[in-house]
């Protein structure tokens, strides 16, 4: 794999490259954010990115924010001591793929590592559309026909995992997995609250039907009206 491995303590970076080289992965460290930046926007493109929260001139968090605002995809995997539950969401909703706490196993590391490979940079249409309903994943925006709708960033989450597959039942689970991230202590009952909230938002408004429940199975999104 090529990985781009963002760290700004020199030992730890040392350690960690020098294990996945030894495996035959190609390993590019950088030390600050703007570094990271600068290395992903490389055409040849990374398999994964592992970047640090703690670094000297901006957060792993705003680093990760920017990457997925310039559109790069490369899965990320953020390493930090900051294991508290309110800053593993932070990283996932900044856009982050993964979250693994310092100290860790280097093993668990290369796991990890594989299963975002296999899942690989995941291409995002400049602006999803789905009947009339159209959302612009960059901006955070969404519309039904000409009228802006405001959602928060769980709704958005949601919506934008509906969007990506219209027409196909995704399970709570799955949209657990989506919109709360691979770490979450969340029950999948809380899907159906933001379910609810959206159908208040993006469907009863403008007498659409769209948002519909699969009993038994979950939800899919329909480009259909009422």
């Amino acid at each position: 794999m090529r990985v781009l491995l963002v760290e700004d303590e020199a030992k730890l970076a040392r350690l960690v490259a020098r294990g996945l080289t030894e495996r035959g992965d190609q390993v590019t460290i950088a030390g600050t954010g703007q570094e990271a930046l600068d290395a992903a926007a490389d055409d040849e493109g990374y398999d994964v990115i592992l970047l640090d929260v703690r670094l000297p001139d901006m957060e792993g968090f705003e680093v990760c924010r920017r990457l997925r605002r310039s559109r790069v995809w490369t899965p990320v995997l953020m390493l930090t001591a900051r294991n508290a539950v309110a800053d593993r969401i932070t990283g996932l909703d900044s856009g982050a793929d993964d979250y693994l706490g310092k100290p860790f196993v280097f093993d668990e590391l290369l796991a990890r590592m594989r299963a975002l490979a296999r899942r690989g940079p995941v291409p995002r249409p400049t602006v999803l559309e789905v009947g009339d309903l159209r959302m612009d994943p960059a901006s955070r925006r969404v519309w039904r026909g000409e009228e802006e709708i405001e959602l928060s960033a769980r709704e958005f989450a949601l919506l934008e995992a509906l969007m990506r597959r219209p027409e196909q039942v995704l399970s709570r689970d799955q949209l657990l997995a989506h919109a709360w991230g691979a770490v979450h202590d969340t029950s999948s009952n809380v899907v159906d609250v933001y379910v609810r909230y959206l159908r208040e938002k993006i469907d009863r408004p403008f007498g659409a039907e769209s948002l519909r429940t699969v009993r038994g199975l979950g939800y899919r999104l329909t480009g259909g009206e009422a």
